[in-house]
């Protein structure tokens, strides 16, 4: 199975982002093969819609799970009507997070906010 995850750094040893739209990068790791791959986040500079556009590289990506600590409305309905599932990650290493995701040990992420639009409101 492969599971996607933000990271800050291309290396195992980096820790999660804490932002899924504007992460430097993604860790597409193969759970059966314990392959990893880092892609970068071509969405990060975007001036808008970053969430949705790192959404879609997820779903380009033909991934069964993203694992991350949070996630914006729309980039989420991407993930789910590309039927990928999304886990909440704790704050641990990527490799804590990988070993737990497959011990069965992470939830799904069911706090989905609305997204940073607009940042400055009207």
């Amino acid at each position: 199975m492969k599971i996607a995850i933000p990271v800050d750094d291309n290396s195992m040893d980096t820790c999660v982002c804490q932002s899924f739209g504007r992460t430097t990068y993604f860790l597409i790791y193969d759970t059966e093969t314990k392959e990893s791959v880092f892609i970068d986040n071509s969405a990060a500079a975007s001036q808008g819609g970053a969430g949705i556009k790192a959404a879609q590289t997820i779903v380009d990506n033909k991934v069964s799970a993203l694992l991350t600590p949070r996630c914006g409305e729309n980039a989420a309905e991407v993930i789910k009507a590309a039927d990928i599932k999304i886990y909440k990650t704790m704050d641990a290493s990527v490799k804590d997070n990988i070993n737990a995701f497959i011990d069965g040990k992470l939830s799904l992420l069911e706090e989905i906010h609305a997204g940073f639009h607009n940042h400055g409101g009207k």
